[in-house]
């Protein structure tokens, strides 16, 4: 608790104190005026509960205009007030385009929310228009919410592409080149048009799915040992696919994992996080996915994948998960049809996933377990504000497809030009690199047929802002 209460010091105290003086000292005679301090980074349980309070009680008592930060990480702590909680998120476009409405809904009454960590890192390829607009989405939330969403950052900044060791990464270089990903000029956007005033914004459209509905199939294990027989992807009567093994596990593509064949089944016996095997064609839908399988040993069940067409990406059945305790739908970063349960270990299980136009029939043993319709998403997001005469207006098609709606601009006179720029690409998984910096950026004009009422098309998977005046 001293050392931080000495990094204030250093930061905001004057120049005659201890360590204000090694502040100036060190070239910088003024205080910083730092004014939020987070206590701890991804942090939570007990010991933080407990460490939480000694540094609250001691930096309010020295500091107290000091606004400090508490993490969400397994709950919040309970035995001090809280100013802002840390929120971080990482997942797929679509859990961000799912979540672009939560803060509409937060207690207005609790802490405010710092969101200190958030971006699309899984099926996102190292940094595509996809991820960008699941990112642009969910910041329309955080935007239209700024009441209780007071800041946000992006995470991570930089990288070197020749010492990646994460992705992806906002802003990208070598030696002597230097791009940004989609998802940079997202924030460039947002940060170059951010208003001063929030102004209510209601959008009616409806639902649609998140995307194709198509893909192969696959096996695989979470910290648990286990083998697989008998896969038989069938389709009106037809099999596309059947598994007997007799050529060992020949065309079967690996992740992790100790992998081998014996006694007609493929054998799991690596025991670590996410371990899977896929085979099939991405052009596969409609199917009935049928296989055989028995736990081996270790804390989970099976992961059974199915319409994969990302490798990368979840999209499975989980049976036994949670430390071994319920069975879930994951797909598109959302969990869903969760019932509680287990996995047994040395029994074959019989498991059976149909996919039909409308959604998933999941059945264990004959059971029916889940009975879901696919996850579907609101094409259109959008929040609005004001900068002293200027209205600003972003919006977010989500959505595969152009979208044509009706723009409503209540209570106020337009004038008929305004500026309108885009962020949007060829295709959904379109990147920039080094070669190609500018491939997916945004492009402005002049908009002529501006008014209190008019009609606008969206292209697909596009992120759009326009400026009225007044």
């Amino acid at each position: 608790m001293q050392d931080a209460l000495d990094a204030i010091e250093y930061a905001n105290g004057p120049a005659t104190s201890k360590w204000g003086a090694v502040r100036a000292k060190n070239g910088h005679p003024a205080p910083f005026k730092m004014k939020y301090l987070e206590i701890g980074n991804e942090n939570g349980g007990p010991a933080y509960n407990e460490r939480y309070a000694l540094f609250h009680d001691a930096i309010k008592a020295k500091y107290p205009e000091i606004v400090l930060i508490a993490n969400v990480w397994g709950g919040v702590p309970k035995n001090r007030p809280l100013e802002i909680i840390d929120e971080h998120y990482y997942n797929t476009p679509e859990f961000f385009i799912a979540n672009a409405t939560k803060y509409d809904t937060y207690d207005r009454k609790g802490p405010k929310i710092y969101v200190g960590e958030y971006a699309v890192t899984q099926n996102a390829g190292q940094g595509h228009l996809r991820a960008a607009i699941g990112e642009a989405a969910f910041m329309t939330g955080m935007e239209r919410n700024s009441d209780i969403v007071a800041m946000a950052s992006y995470a991570p900044l930089f990288v070197n592409v020749n010492h990646r060791r994460w992705n992806p990464d906002l802003i990208c270089y070598d030696s002597s080149r230097v791009y940004g990903i989609p998802g940079y000029y997202v924030q460039k956007m947002f940060g170059e048009n951010r208003g001063d005033i929030s102004l209510p914004v209601t959008v009616d459209a409806p639902e649609v799915e998140t995307g194709d509905r198509a893909g192969g199939v696959g096996v695989g294990t979470w910290l648990t040992r286990a083998e697989f027989k008998d896969m038989k992807v069938t389709r009106n009567g037809q099999t596309l696919f059947a598994a007997d093994f007799s050529d060992g596990d020949k065309g079967w593509r690996k992740h992790g994992g100790r992998w081998s064949v014996a006694d007609g089944a493929l054998k799991q016996e690596g025991t670590g996080e996410n371990i899977r095997a896929f085979v099939g064609d991405s052009t596969w839908s409609k199917y009935t996915y049928s296989l055989k399988a028995r736990k081996l040993g270790g804390e989970e069940g099976f992961l059974i994948p199915f319409l994969v067409r990302n490798e990368g990406a979840k999209c499975w059945w989980n049976i036994g998960g949670w430390g071994n305790t319920r069975h879930a739908l994951e797909m598109d970063g959302i969990t869903g049809g969760d019932k509680n349960g287990r996995i047994e270990t040395g029994r074959w299980y019989d498991i059976r996933i149909e996919l039909n136009p409308k959604g998933i029939k999941c059945y264990l043993d004959n059971e029916l377990i889940h009975d879901v319709a696919y996850p579907r998403i609101k094409p259109l997001y959008a929040s609005a504000s004001r900068e002293g005469k200027d209205l600003i207006l972003k919006v977010v098609n989500a959505s595969a497809e152009p979208q044509t709606t009706q723009l409503n601009l209540t209570g106020t006179k337009i004038a008929p030009k305004a500026k309108v720029t885009v962020l949007t690409s060829e295709k959904p998984e379109d990147e920039n690199s080094l070669d190609q910096p500018t491939k997916v950026a945004p492009v402005t004009r002049t908009l002529n047929n501006a008014s209190g009422q008019f009609s606008h098309t969206f292209p697909g998977n596009s992120f759009t802002v326009f400026r009225f005046r007044e």
